[in-house]
């Protein structure tokens, strides 16, 4: 089955009611402007989605003011692409230029401003040369420049009707793309195979593309969820895993499935059965006003039954949506306050046996009601191919 495709990009409204509510929350902050400078902020905000961002050459720069529009200050090799966008004010110098890589005319953006925003926080990053950013510090002394992580993924952390339509689209590609595999995978069929014909299968159900595929095939179990793949065959006895990140239109689903090849012994299927219902409390604590550290000890609680380590893995789950991994965090540490429309993948793991693990992931929507998947949920008994 392939899915029909959607609508690319949202109408200007869906980015004019983005840039509304930062800016409510940036007045009431003290702040003048907030400087966003990576992929997912300026889409965010712009509607701007392109592959070069995959290139570290250019600096890319977007002011959101407090009140009208953002304004792009970017390369002139991306002003064509900005000018379909929402975005008025757009201005540009030719780059790459070390000298000078748009930083005159950031000086002069921001001359006039008090005190501005930029993401210092947890998962954010300076997307220009540090070098670079001393300088724009030196030119501009009486600029207070204050922590705006929590108000920009504070907005993105909570999606719109629109955005989560985008998501259940892509899920849906990654469900149907999973769906196949067990027409796709065989005894003795080397696993970087199995990860090409996924890859394909993803593209023919529709996906833009399949940037992030990982997974494992070993006896009884595999010991991460990260690796590549290579040309091993896969076995009877073998746990094989794959877990992908899909995206279409510039968000991304993240979810995985484990299979048996031939026949799994009675440890993996308990490992599987114990994560199934694992991922079942998640589901009924995933409502507003509970917290992610609830999700996770919701979670925690059920893979106690086989694995105590408290979840080395580091979190049982996580954000989705312009990328991969989002804020928030399902851990111990993290007690943000779920909201109704909050898009969230589920993924509790255990460790068992000598050095195995296994691990079950879903992606769900935040509602009164509790989680509402995105992705088909996975079946109740470890499936054997």
């Amino acid at each position: 089955m392939t899915i029909s495709p959607p609508m690319r990009g949202f109408p200007d409204a869906e980015y004019a009611a983005r840039t509304e509510l930062a800016q409510i929350r940036m007045a009431e902050a003290g702040l003048d402007a907030i400087l966003l400078l990576t992929e997912p902020e300026v889409q965010y905000f712009t509607g701007f989605q392109s592959l070069f961002w995959q290139s570290p050459t250019r600096p890319w720069f977007v002011l959101v003011p407090v009140s009208g529009k953002p304004i792009a200050i970017i390369p002139e090799i991306g002003a064509s692409l900005m000018r379909r966008s929402w975005i008025d004010d757009i201005r540009t110098w030719s780059a790459p230029a070390p000298q000078d890589d748009g930083i005159s005319l950031l000086i002069e953006a921001l001359s006039s401003l008090r005190t501005l925003g930029v993401m210092k926080g947890h998962e954010t990053h300076l997307r220009m040369p540090l070098g670079d950013w001393e300088r724009l510090m030196t030119a501009l002394t009486g600029l207070r420049v204050a922590d705006a992580t929590q108000l920009v993924q504070g907005l993105r952390m909570v999606k719109s009707p629109a955005e989560i339509d985008k998501l259940a689209r892509i899920c849906a590609i990654g469900s149907a793309t999973f769906d196949m595999v067990p027409q796709i995978a065989r005894e003795g069929m080397p696993l970087e195979d199995v990860f090409r014909a996924f890859r394909r299968e993803a593209l023919a159900q529709g996906a833009d593309g399949a940037p992030y595929v990982v997974g494992a095939s070993a006896q009884g179990g595999y010991a991460d969820v990260i690796s590549p793949p290579d040309a091993t065959p896969l076995a009877a006895g073998d746990i094989l895993m794959l877990d992908t990140g899909l995206v279409l239109d510039g968000y991304y689903c993240d979810f995985d499935r484990n299979w048996a090849i031939g026949h799994a012994d009675d440890t993996a299927r308990r490992a599987y059965d114990v994560l199934w219902r694992a991922t079942e409390a998640g589901l009924a604590a995933a409502r507003p006003g509970n917290s992610c550290r609830d999700l996770f000890h919701a979670m925690s609680a059920v893979i106690a039954e086989m694995d105590d380590s408290g979840g080395d893995i580091g979190r049982l789950g996580h954000g989705l949506g312009l990328q991969l991994t989002e804020q928030p965090s399902h851990a111990a540490f993290d007690t943000t306050t779920l909201q109704e429309n909050m898009v969230l993948t589920l993924e509790p793991s255990l460790s068992y046996g000598d050095g195995l693990m296994m691990v079950h992931e879903e992606n769900i929507v935040v509602t009164p009601q509790g989680g509402r998947l995105l992705s088909t949920r996975a079946a109740p008994d470890l499936p054997v191919i």
